[in-house]
């Protein structure tokens, strides 16, 4: 695998942000053309991951999107391989702990200044110029892919700029 240009991964994640796809699908949809994945596929696999997993604000989707790419990095496929799937759940621990130390939370409820009781309909909020402006999703989507593509560079062996 070539080197990532990560800025350019970062850009466009916020790009498929911007176009109405949701945070995890933004991140995935921007590292498809690395796991061979058709367009079609990365946005299907990520939908149901986006606003802290279906709109219950729970995980962001930005962190989401990474997850997801580390099962297609390194996640087993053979039943009952507890070193296979340790290494991958090492794996997302380590980009949660990053994750969580740029951004400061995990939580979508939390990372949006939400209140995590109050019920919120499955519907999604229409993209504004107001819902841009005071949601910090567009950088969490771009921080995903900055921490994914940093770490897919390290692990091919490249060394930081």
């Amino acid at each position: 695998m070539d080197k990532l240009d990560v800025e350019e991964r970062v850009r466009r994640g916020k790009e498929n942000f911007l176009k109405g796809y949701n945070c995890a699908q933004s991140v995935v949809l921007a590292f498809a053309d690395v796991y061979g994945l058709s367009d079609e596929m990365a946005l299907r696999v990520s939908a149901s991951f986006g606003a802290g997993i279906g709109r219950m604000r729970i995980t962001c989707g930005g962190a989401n999107g990474m997850f997801l790419l580390a099962g297609l990095e390194n996640g087993s496929v053979i039943a009952g391989d507890l070193n296979g799937r340790g290494e991958n759940y090492r794996l997302v621990q380590e980009l949660a702990a990053e994750f969580k130390e740029e951004a400061g939370s995990l939580i979508c409820a939390e990372l949006l200044g939400l209140n995590k009781k109050q019920k919120e309909s499955p519907m999604p909020s229409e993209r504004t110029a107001e819902y841009y402006r005071k949601r910090p999703c567009v950088e969490m989507v771009g921080l995903g892919c900055r921490i994914y593509a940093k770490m897919l560079n390290k692990r091919n062996g490249f060394v930081e700029d």
